[in-house]
């Protein structure tokens, strides 16, 4: 078993009693943060464990890193070898549907050396849709020792961006929604608009009927959006570091591998007001 961008849920069903595979539950909402954890005790995939968006998988806020920030990778190690994580375990990773959250979790782990991890395409509404089997209350796998090997290519800090604002040569990468990209609307952060020159490419377009578009499709729908910019100069950033980790996956699907992510996004931009915004 070696899924590194997506995997079925019939896929998945077969490996259910599998001690080499860590089904991990993502499942959240930014408007109420326990839900996940409640819909999680309630009912989940089988042998499944739960990773919370603040407290697991996003480091200390200071108020001007944004609202997840990278934790510490001694920390964030500890906390995949809790989840029973370690080298040679297959991870598949889940919420709701989409995979704005779990693609999270597939990023992290990719960016501390671990490439055997998958986004369960659909999400628990496929795997609920198709009649599989669920469980309750909370799930403790065996500790293993997971040894981080980050790669720091994968990631580009404020300055970097701050330094490419305005290249013509790399590509700033927006992955919210159109109306919050042009600034029309900002339901969370102080400030509406974008990096200037960034170029918007939303994240849920990379779904259709509820899973990942094909490797084509999606290789056509980025197209006029990387243009010829070679992908080791293009930087996916959001809101906070989520909904761009999508954008990395659907692109990593597609095979255009490469392209960095600006965790503090938009959220960590615009908390500085001598920072230059743009909108439309």
């Amino acid at each position: 078993m070696a899924f590194t961008t997506l995997i079925s849920t019939g896929a998945l069903a077969l490996h259910l009693d599998d001690s080499a595979v860590a089904i991990v539950d993502c499942r959240g909402k930014l408007d109420d943060e326990q839900w996940g954890a409640r819909q999680y005790t309630a009912s989940h995939i089988p042998g499944a464990v739960y990773a919370d968006l603040n407290d697991d998988l996003s480091g200390p806020k200071t108020g001007t890193n944004g609202r997840h920030p990278l934790p510490e990778v001694h920390v964030l190690a500890r906390t995949f070898g809790r989840l029973g994580i370690a080298s040679g375990v297959q991870v598949v990773a889940y919420d709701q549907d989409n995979g704005m959250w779990a693609s999270r979790l597939w990023w992290l782990l990719r960016w501390l050396g671990h490439d055997a991890v998958a986004v369960l395409d659909g999400g628990f509404a496929k795997w609920i849709a198709e009649g599989r089997p669920t469980d309750r209350g909370d799930v403790r796998r065996e500790p293993r020792e997971f040894v981080a090997a980050p790669r720091a290519g994968m990631v580009a800090d404020v300055a970097a961006v701050a330094a490419r604002v305005g290249s013509r040569d790399w590509r700033l990468v927006d992955a919210r929604a159109p109306e919050r990209f042009r600034g029309e609307v900002e339901p969370i952060d102080r400030t509406p608009g974008h990096i200037p020159g960034a170029v918007n490419h939303f994240f849920q377009t990379n779904v259709e009927n509820g899973v990942f578009k094909t490797p084509e499709q999606l290789r056509a729908s980025f197209a006029p959006t990387i243009a010829s910019t070679p992908m080791d100069r293009v930087i996916c950033y959001c809101g906070s570091g989520v909904t761009a980790c999508h954008n990395l996956l659907a692109l990593e699907h597609a095979g255009m591998s490469g392209a960095q992510l600006y965790v503090g996004s938009w959220s960590e931009w615009s908390a500085d007001p001598s920072r230059p915004v743009e909108r439309g």
